[in-house]
């Protein structure tokens, strides 16, 4: 099917739409979504600007899709993090192992993310609200399995999901920051204190 006429079309566009988000990706690292423009992000992706309509309403538009992108890669960062939550050292070690991995593969991403979560660009902000909402209640789907949560109010529960979500994002970001293997150790510990601190106030908040 993919060598039809048809599949042909669908697999250029789907190439050029890629181009364009990757494009807007590589300008973003410099810049901000709301000071970045059509005609820059056609030029970097090699395309006629009347062409970015094909894709895309809108810079924000193609924001949006960004969020979607870029949050994809994130999710199994988070979902693994907390697959096993608690205060052990080797699990801390490979959460945080885990974060660092991630944003050495997706720089760009986590970039784009830290930037635009509190950014200039309404719908592309309430587009990360969303994703990171979708997030924490997976994230307390899963806290619900364990036998630690006996006794938690959803609330709660919801509570510790959120924190779990907004500590890895922090950290990723601090590691984005960290210029230095010094640094990247200084984050590491922090994380893995914070991680700890959590696990801990989870055993004991019932009591």
């Amino acid at each position: 099917m993919s060598h039809t006429p048809l599949g042909l079309r669908q697999a250029q566009k789907q190439k050029t739409r890629q181009a364009l988000l990757d494009a807007a990706l590589g300008l973003l690292e410099e810049q901000s979504l709301s000071s970045l423009g059509l005609r820059e992000v056609t030029r970097a992706a090699g395309i006629a600007p009347t062409a970015f309509y094909r894709h895309f309403h809108s810079t924000a538009d193609l924001g949006v899709a960004l969020v979607e992108e870029a949050l994809g890669s994130l999710h199994p960062m988070i979902r693994a993090t907390v697959v096993d939550p608690g205060d052990s050292e080797e699990r801390i070690a490979r959460a945080v192992g885990l974060i660092t991995r991630h944003v050495q593969a997706y720089p760009a991403h986590v970039r784009f993310i830290a930037r635009e979560r509190h950014g200039g660009v309404q719908p592309v902000r309430a587009a990360i609200g969303a994703q990171l909402a979708r997030f924490t209640e997976e994230v307390k789907a899963a806290l619900v399995e364990y036998p630690e949560s006996a006794g938690w109010s959803d609330e709660d529960l919801l509570m510790l999901a959120e924190l779990y979500v907004d500590q890895m994002l922090m950290t990723a970001s601090l590691f984005l920051e960290a210029s230095s293997e010094e640094a990247r150790e200084r984050v590491s510990q922090v994380a893995a204190r914070q991680l700890r601190l959590i696990g801990i106030g989870r055993r004991h908040w019932l009591t």
